[in-house]
């Protein structure tokens, strides 16, 4: 499980620290790829699996589905972590959500996801205004037995 938010710079480089507390769970390899929200998304081998076998029953004959589908996959990439507990992120994924220096590193239950530190900062303000609604709306589902 991944919980915490760590502050990170992106070196010149495009390196980003990974925290330590991400790296042991993570373990050698694992997916980046482009998030919801407007963030990088990083999974673990078998979450990615996971994922990916559930991708794979989405209908190919519907537009979304593909849509999809290719947002997800056709920019992730393999990643490792260096000696220094870094991961390089592509240019190509870092200009998609704006990630220039600033980041936050944060964990999410069973992902991890980069952010652009001002996006987050609006993304978490703007979250937080509703929070006690958010839970409102989500109670039946979060009570519900099956969970």
């Amino acid at each position: 499980m991944f919980i915490g938010e760590y502050s990170h710079n992106l070196d010149a480089k495009g390196r980003i620290i990974i925290p330590s507390k991400f790296r042991e769970e993570l373990q050698d390899t694992f997916i980046l790829t482009r998030g919801l929200d407007g963030c990088l998304t990083i999974y673990s081998n078998e979450q990615w699996a996971a994922i990916f076998k559930k991708l794979s029953k989405l209908p190919s004959t519907k537009k979304v589905a593909r849509q999809y589908i290719h947002m997800l996959t056709s920019r992730a990439c393999e990643c490792t972590v260096d000696k220094m507990g870094r991961i390089q992120i592509p240019s190509f994924l870092a200009e998609k959500v704006n990630i220039k220096k600033e980041c936050v590193v944060v964990g999410v239950n069973d992902h991890i996801e980069i952010w652009d530190k001002a996006t987050w900062n609006t993304y978490y303000d703007e979250a937080s205004e509703s929070y006690e609604e958010i839970a409102e709306e989500l109670t039946d589902f979060l009570t519900h037995e099956t969970l």
